[in-house]
Parts: C-alpha cells; sequence; structure tokens
C-alpha cells in the first residue's frame, strides 16, 4: 500500500500557510503553550486503501483544529470560513499522488475547559491516486 501521510500533511500546511487570514498561524502539531492564539493545528490524518485494478489510491481523512481566545465566537467562525474555503473541493497538489480530491466532512464546536477558548474540530475527506 502506498502512504500519502507526509506528502499530504505538506501540502495541507503550504495550502492553508497561502491564506492571508491563516499564513503564520497553521502548525503540523499543537504549538508550545507561549504561542499565542488564534491558530490552526493539523490533527490525525488516517488512510484507507481504495485501489483500483491499475492503480493504488487512498481515501484519507483529516481532522483539523481551528482555535481562538475570544469572549464571542466570531473569530473563531472566521478562521473556520478561511480553512473551509482554501480546502474544500479546490485543487491540492500532493506530491506523488494525482486525481486529488478534497472535500468538507463535518465541523464540530468544542466547548472547552477554559471559557475564554474557542475550538472548533473540522474533518475533510479526501481522495488520491497513486502516480
Amino acid at each position: 500500500m502506498a502512504t500519502g501521510l507526509r506528502p499530504l500533511q505538506t501540502a495541507l500546511f503550504a495550502k492553508l500557510n497561502a491564506v492571508p487570514a491563516l499564513a503564520g498561524r497553521v502548525y503540523a502539531v499543537r504549538p508550545p503553550e507561549s504561542v499565542p492564539l488564534p491558530y490552526v493545528t493539523l490533527g490525525s490524518i488516517f488512510e484507507l486503501p481504495d485501489d483500483t485494478h491499475d492503480a493504488q489510491g487512498l481515501n484519507s481523512m483529516v481532522t483539523l483544529h481551528i482555535w481562538s481566545k475570544s469572549t464571542s465566537n466570531g473569530e473563531v467562525y472566521d478562521l473556520f470560513a478561511a480553512v473551509d474555503a482554501a480546502l474544500d473541493r479546490v485543487a491540492l497538489t500532493v506530491t506523488g499522488f494525482s486525481e486529488v480530491q478534497i472535500k468538507h466532512s463535518q465541523h464540530q464546536m468544542i466547548e472547552d475547559p477554559d471559557p475564554s477558548i474557542r475550538h472548533i474540530n473540522a474533518q475533510y475527506r479526501i481522495h488520491m491516486t497513486k502516480e
């Protein structure tokens, strides 16, 4: 089975950092506590083989976490909208793969123990064919 974990994470990181509202606020892992909110972190990625007779394919699911510190939900909603506009049904170049399709699957506002923290967990489905 081909794996797309590293190239997919690299492509998502680059795509999100190219968005002005998100530039410099996207992290591959949750940053140290000293990094101020808001930011976006790339969470778990899982993949399932989806081969055809003549090609290796993958169906992946990536979880993104959008974090904000605010007295209202407005900032985290705006950041999620920027993430969604950057990823949902748009072209994504993943090294070593073709026919990359990405689509928003679901998102959820999560209540944090700290009442000033706003957190949206967003998931995207990605289908890719190995070149």
